[in-house]
């Protein structure tokens, strides 16, 4: 109980960003659809960069591989814009107009990847990577979705033979160090996302990273230290707030973690573990009312978060609220019937309420899970 959400964003190579035409056309003054449909520097909003995309493939007197270029980079916009089954389509034009061009296959890759679809992301890689073998982000790209799928071996030796290709390639250390945190190698996913910082200074994903490595080890003080630099290198960085919220929660100060778990809502209002963090801290802080507003709006999120269900049954336990916590624990326990909290919790509740049957065997079973739950109830000073 009482534990927090240390959230890791993983860092994923972008699809190449947008392609561009043949270096013949670019010796030219290029039309205006396809400055457009390139889109240097994502200056343009995806609507618009998918209509100078459009106008190109219109045309009429385009090359295939120049209409490759704008078939993928009309995918790119469409992806942009969460219409992945027209990404998809474009990318398939792509791909029959030039079977040889890896970005379109990198890209078809990512947009398989947004679906869920890591088999068939795997494969178009793997096809992109046939064609340019020694393309760092596409071997990254492939490792990112070995990652997603749960084959953390498979992707660090992607990132791996990234790295060969490309020693100083920011976004494989970050990946590689997040894949190292899952198999729990805290020391060498630290030392990969410094080395992901010192490759690239400005790399806002490899700091919050860092930090968050810190936050498991229990250093908080750098956690803050490094979440922060996130933080001023991309202000909209919901998740570094998130995670120096956590911080300054395991270090006493709730205010300032309510202020950056605030701060994270505000950026993304759908972000849960925000919510969940803040109710932790409301808790904290004996204000009931806002820490049951919060956990009820992240269980509106996502009902299957048991997590929620069991902390916001603890704050209807120690407000007395014995029927409200219950329900909130059976909840809970109905998706995962091994949640020592939980079951703790609900004996509580249940002997409070004179069922001392049912609060034997719900404590028996959370101490035959964690010996320790009692005491770590009784820190926390409910009984």
């Amino acid at each position: 109980m009482g534990q927090t959400l240390t959230p890791i964003c993983a860092a994923i190579a972008a699809s190449l960003l947008a392609a561009t035409p043949a270096a013949s056309q670019q010796e030219q003054e290029l039309p205006s659809e396809w400055t457009l449909c390139i889109n240097a520097g994502n200056v343009y909003p995806p609507d618009i960069a998918a209509d100078g995309c459009t106008a190109v493939i219109r045309s009429g007197d385009r090359k295939p591989r120049e209409l490759a270029v704008a078939f993928t980079n009309r995918g790119l916009a469409y992806r942009a814009q969460g219409d992945l089954d027209r990404a998809l389509s474009d990318y398939d034009s792509a791909i029959t107009l030039d079977p040889d061009y890896a970005l379109a296959f990198n890209n078809r890759g990512a947009a398989h990847g947004d679906k869920g679809e890591y088999d068939r992301a795997i494969a178009d890689y793997t096809e992109a990577l046939r064609i340019d073998p020694r393309n760092a982000a596409i071997m990254t790209n492939r490792g990112a979705a070995y990652r997603d799928k749960g084959e953390l071996n498979r992707a660090i030796a992607d990132y791996d033979e990234a790295l060969r290709i490309d020693p100083k390639y920011a976004t494989a250390l970050t990946n590689r160090g997040n894949a190292y945190r899952e198999k729990g190698d805290l020391d060498r996913a630290a030392a990969d996302y410094a080395a992901a910082i010192e490759a690239d200074p400005t790399n806002a994903v490899a700091f919050n990273n860092r930090g968050a490595v810190y936050l498991v080890k229990g250093d908080f003080e750098h956690a803050v230290v490094y979440c922060t630099e996130a933080i001023r290198l991309n202000p909209k960085y919901a998740l570094a707030f998130t995670n120096r919220g956590v911080a300054w929660r395991n270090q006493g100060e709730l205010d300032l973690a309510i202020a950056d778990f605030g701060e994270a809502i505000r950026l993304n209002p759908r972000f849960g573990a925000a919510m969940l963090n803040r109710a932790n801290a409301w808790r904290d802080k004996g204000e009931f009312d806002r820490a049951l507003a919060d956990y009820g709006d992240a269980i509106r999120l996502n009902p299957r978060n048991t997590f929620a269900l069991s902390s916001r049954g603890l704050a209807h336990l120690r407000r007395g609220e014995l029927d409200g916590s219950i329900a909130d624990f059976d909840a809970a326990l109905a998706l995962n019937s091994r949640l020592a909290d939980s079951l703790y919790g609900r004996g509580i509740a249940k002997r409070k309420k004179g069922d001392l049957a049912g609060a034997e065997a719900d404590v028996a079973a959370a101490k035959a899970i964690r010996p320790g739950i009692a005491q770590e109830f009784a820190i926390s000073e409910i009984e």
